[in-house]
């Protein structure tokens, strides 16, 4: 009794220690990142003040430009250049003899880069989230849910068990190789490309960086053309970092442009992380293909949110207007089908356009709005579109939010949150990815027909299924055709970073984030070696050794029966054939060694 207590105590002691060294803050280095050019403090050029008009044709890569401004209120922001093919790969070749020194450092020198970046989130976020209201039109409520908490949660996910994950593994080695150890091991790819787009410019910048560089990769990551100024902000973060840990600035970098720029990098790095449209993604793989590298593609998404007639419905109502009108069109993963149960269709759709009606739209560092602008006009004309179709095809609008002092010149860059009814899947609304803050509400009648209906799909992101019973909303979950599944909840899937994320069908494959995102930025290797080197090693029998005997067929098929058969005593059986063979061929070999001394 008195060993037992003394081992309690000991425990009890050590997991105090343990909780009281979490308590103790780390010694983690600040570091400074010039902001003087993105703060909007009044004091701006005349040459950076003006009004952009955006031209109404696709821009070209021969402008050599990429123009930025405020959605909100198309205030010029600035430029960056279009890089050529020539630039792309110098960049990435600079970033290729950083990684190889990289490649070399230790997981705690990896960890402190991360707890540096994790401090300076933290402390700057205000102006993180204000940087990214301004290149996109979100609001910075939305900015720091979206991008701010999400990528703080993979920096701590990363600290907490990234090396575990990356560590070799060991394997079983089967009844075949019982004398070998066997592993996995996880070594970095080299240097990865990311395309990425506008919706989450700070989340969609460091997402693919992080776990690159924790498992020992450069990176380059191509940038929106509708968000390269903030993106050309938040690399400074990264690379003051980088300096900061002392590695090489270049092993991280964000490049500019259009198809082009992009192009160049596919086919100039070892894997690809691409964020955006089926269509481009099909270009990627195109372009990819011709060098044989792998590629994570997280493609459209027409995500289902279903709800069954035995909900709390104030909290899914209010899970649904975030689900569907976060960030006013800059949200990932977000609900675009809604399918509601018949017997609470009418004050499902009651209650939510009541909500959506007090909604205010207007320039999100303007005043208190709920939502801001569209990062794009042809985005906003699509959504209309959209609209137009559904009515056309006898939808109805049965709630719009309101306006607030929009500014001039920049009316068409809002959109108001639409709750349509009376749709269904003839409409290009419940087909085509909306990207925006429409909330189409179709009903349903039998668990049977809404699986069908969220099914009948081209894409395949992610879901939400809300059930007063949990294995009611589980069954329905599991028979729908996605990537990620939310029970009672919608997108929370992504703010647990040990979870994997990406689609099937035109949504993708290959996933990001979680275990299987981290490993994804790894040569995987197989490693086998000799258990017990140099008593034991692999020798081939006799009768399988060149040149090999007349019945090595007949022995190796009683190896086969004697390892793997399913019966005792057929195995026994085929065991005793193989040791009467090697005796015969033993004796054979002596018999014909002794042929052969009296020669």
């Amino acid at each position: 009794m008195a060993f037992w207590w003394t081992v309690f105590v000991l425990g009890f002691a050590y997991a105090i220690c343990r909780f009281l060294v979490m308590l103790i803050p780390p010694n983690v280095p600040s570091i400074e990142v010039d902001a003087s050019d993105v703060v909007d403090d009044g004091n701006q050029a005349p040459e950076n003040s003006y009004i952009y008009i955006p031209p109404r044709v696709k821009t070209q890569q021969q402008e050599k430009k990429v123009q930025c401004y405020e959605p909100a209120n198309m205030k010029y922001l600035g430029f960056f250049p279009a890089l050529t093919r020539d630039e792309v790969k110098e960049r990435v070749a600079s970033a290729r003899k950083a990684q190889n020194e990289w490649a070399k450092s230790s997981f705690k020198q990896r960890r402190l880069l991360l707890r540096i970046i994790l401090k300076y989130i933290i402390e700057h976020q205000k102006l993180i989230c204000e940087i990214s209201s301004r290149d996109t039109g979100k609001t910075i409520v939305d900015a720091s849910i979206g991008e701010v908490m999400a990528i703080c949660e993979k920096i701590t996910w990363l600290l907490s068990e990234g090396e575990k994950w990356l560590k070799p593994e060991s394997r079983s080695c089967g009844r075949a190789t019982l004398h070998k150890k066997a592993r996995v091991e996880f070594h970095p790819l080299g240097v990865i490309g990311a395309i990425v787009p506008w919706n989450y410019p700070f989340h969609n910048i460091f997402n693919p960086v992080l776990a690159a560089v924790f498992a020992g990769n450069g990176i380059v990551v191509k940038i929106s053309e509708h968000a390269s100024w903030s993106g050309c902000f938040y690399i400074r973060i990264i690379q003051a970092a980088l300096a900061a840990v002392g590695a090489p600035e270049s092993l991280v970098d964000v490049i500019t442009g259009f198809s082009e720029t992009g192009e160049a990098l596919v086919s100039s790095v070892d894997k690809m992380i691409f964020v955006g449209s089926t269509g481009v993604g099909r270009m990627i793989m195109k372009t990819a293909a011709e060098t044989l590298i792998p590629v994570t593609l997280e493609l459209g998404g027409k995500d289902a949110f279903i709800v069954c007639e035995d909900v709390d419905l104030d909290h899914v109502v209010n899970v649904a207007l975030r689900a569907s009108i976060t960030s006013s069109g800059h949200n990932c993963n977000g609900a675009e089908r809604f399918y509601v149960h018949k017997n609470i269709y009418s004050s499902f759709v009651d209650k939510i356009s009541e909500r959506v009606k007090a909604i205010t739209v207007g320039p999100p560092l303007a005043g208190k709005y709920d939502m801001g602008a569209i990062c794009t006009q042809e985005q906003s004309e699509k959504l209309q579109s959209l609209v137009n179709d559904a009515l056309d095809r006898g939808a109805k609008i049965v709630a719009r939010g309101t306006f607030g002092h929009l500014p001039e010149g920049a009316v068409d860059q809002y959109f108001p949150p639409t709750v349509i009814v009376d749709v269904n899947h003839t409409m290009k609304l419940m087909q085509e990815e909306a990207f925006g803050p429409i909330l189409p509400i179709m009903k349903f009648s039998t668990d049977d027909e809404v699986v069908k209906l969220a099914n009948d799909s081209k894409f395949g992101l992610g879901c939400g299924v809300f059930s007063g019973s949990q294995q009611r909303a589980r069954t329905i979950a599991l028979q729908i055709r996605c990537g990620s599944v939310a029970i009672n909840d919608f997108a929370t899937n992504y703010f647990c970073q040990s979870l994997p994320f990406g689609g099937v069908k035109e949504s993708g494959f290959g996933r990001f984030s979680g275990v299987e995102g981290l490993r994804a930025c790894c040569i995987v290797k197989a490693v086998v070696e000799d258990r017990w080197w140099p008593y034991i090693q692999t020798k081939y029998p006799k009768p399988l050794t060149y040149p090999v005997a007349d019945n090595a067929f007949e022995f190796q098929m009683s190896v086969v029966e004697a390892t793997y058969g399913l019966n005792i005593w057929d195995r026994l059986r085929a065991l005793i054939n193989v040791v009467k063979m090697l005796s015969q061929e033993n004796t054979s070999g002596k018999h014909n060694s002794v042929i052969g001394d009296g020669d």
